[in-house]
C-alpha cells in the first residue's frame, strides 16, 4: 500500500456512457470526479462498430469514436480521466475505501459504480475472430439487427432474453435459425411458444456451434452439430448472434452491496442509490433488462444528481 492515501469527492468506477455521463453532471456540479477507466476503457460500446440508435448521430458513428468524444466531453469539465481498474472496495465505514491496481487507496465521499456489464460468449476461436473484425459476430439483436434487414442469421440462446431477440430479429430479417443446446427451451412458456408461432424462425434442438465461418472479413455461415446423432450442417448466414446472458462486473463489491442471484446491484426504485449510503450505481450494473447505450446514459445522469444531492443534504448545517 501506498503511504499517501487520496481523498475525493467523487470517484466514477468504470467508463462507457453511464460512467462518462455521470462524469460530465458530476464535474459541472464541481463535484471535482476522478474517473477510472477500468479494464476495457469506453465499455462494451468500444466493440460495437456502428452506432445507429444514440440520438444526435443522424449518420451513425463508431462506438470506439462516441467514447472518446464523451471522455473528451467530461474532461472538458475538469474530470480526472485516469488509466487503470479499482480491485477491491471497503464500504464498512463512513468512509468509503477504495484500492487501484492493488495498490493505491483512495478515500470517497461518495462512489458512483458504472461498470457494467459482460456479454458471455461461446469461446469459439472462429467466434471472437469475426467478432473483433466486426464482421457479423453480435451479442445484442436490438443494436445490430438493423444491419442484417432482409438476410439469414442464426442465434444461439434458450431462455427468455434469447426468444425474445431471436423475436426482435424475425421482424427484420429473412430468415432466423435459432440453436438450443437442449431438447427444450430455459424460457418461458409464452416466450418459447412466441418463437414457436413465428413463421421464418426455424428452431434446432439438440444443436451445438462448432464453426463460424467466413471469408476472412465477414461471417458467410455457421457449421453445427447434432449433439445427439453427431451430424454435421452448415446454415448459410450473414450474422451470428449469442444470446446466452450477461455477467455484471460486480465481484468486487459483493460484500457490501446488495446483489440479484445473478449479480447485478440492486437499486432502490427510481434512484440510483444502493443500500449503502453515498454509493451509487449507473449502466448496465444494474439494469439486466434494457441494457442500451441511451438508458446506461441516463442512469449516469441519475447517478451524478443522487450524488450531489446526498453531498448537499451532508453539507448543509443542521438548524438548532
Amino acid at each position: 500500500m501506498s503511504d499517501t492515501i487520496e481523498k475525493v469527492k467523487c470517484l466514477i468506477i468504470g467508463s462507457g456512457p453511464a460512467g462518462y455521463t455521470a462524469a460530465i453532471y458530476a464535474a459541472r456540479a464541481n463535484m471535482a470526479p476522478v474517473l477510472y477507466q477500468g479494464t476495457q476503457p469506453g465499455g462494451q460500446l468500444t466493440t460495437t462498430n456502428e452506432v445507429e440508435n444514440f440520438p444526435g448521430y443522424p449518420e451513425g458513428i463508431t462506438g470506439p469514436e462516441m467514447m472518446m468524444e464523451l471522455q473528451k466531453q467530461a474532461s472538458r469539465f475538469g474530470t480526472d480521466v485516469r488509466d487503470g481498474w479499482i480491485t477491491r472496495v471497503d464500504f464498512s465505514g463512513d468512509v468509503h475505501r477504495v484500492w487501484v491496481n492493488d495498490h493505491k487507496e483512495i478515500h470517497c465521499d461518495t462512489v458512483i459504480i458504472s461498470t457494467g456489464a459482460s456479454a458471455k460468449y461461446l469461446g469459439l476461436v472462429s467466434e471472437q475472430k469475426y467478432l473483433k473484425l466486426g464482421g457479423g459476430v453480435s451479442a445484442c439483436a436490438v443494436c445490430d439487427g438493423f444491419f442484417y434487414r432482409n438476410q439469414e442469421v442464426v442465434i444461439v440462446g434458450a431462455g427468455d432474453s434469447a426468444c425474445e431477440e431471436a423475436h426482435y430479429l424475425s421482424k427484420l430479417c429473412s430468415k432466423v435459425t435459432m440453436l438450443v443446446r437442449r431438447d427444450v427451451f430455459r424460457a418461458s412458456k409464452i416466450m418459447a411458444n412466441r418463437v414457436k408461432n413465428t413463421k421464418n424462425i426455424e428452431i434446432l434442438f439438440n444443436t451445438e456451434t462448432e464453426e463460424v465461418l467466413g471469408d476472412g472479413q465477414v461471417v458467410t455461415g455457421v457449421k453445427v452439430k447434432n449433439n445427439v446423432t453427431g451430424e454435421l450442417t452448415t446454415i448459410p448466414a450473414t450474422g451470428f448472434f449469442v444470446a446466452i446472458g450477461h455477467k455484471p462486473n460486480t465481484d468486487i463489491f459483493k460484500e457490501y452491496l446488495e446483489l440479484d442471484e445473478t449479480g447485478y446491484i440492486i437499486n432502490q426504485p427510481g434512484t440510483s442509490k444502493t443500500n449503502v449510503e453515498g454509493v451509487f450505481v449507473s449502466g448496465d450494473a444494474a439494469d439486466h433488462v434494457y441494457r442500451q447505450a441511451i438508458t446506461a446514459a441516463g442512469t449516469g445522469c441519475m447517478a451524478a444528481l443522487d450524488a450531489e444531492r446526498y453531498l448537499a443534504a451532508k453539507e448543509a448545517p443542521v438548524e438548532a
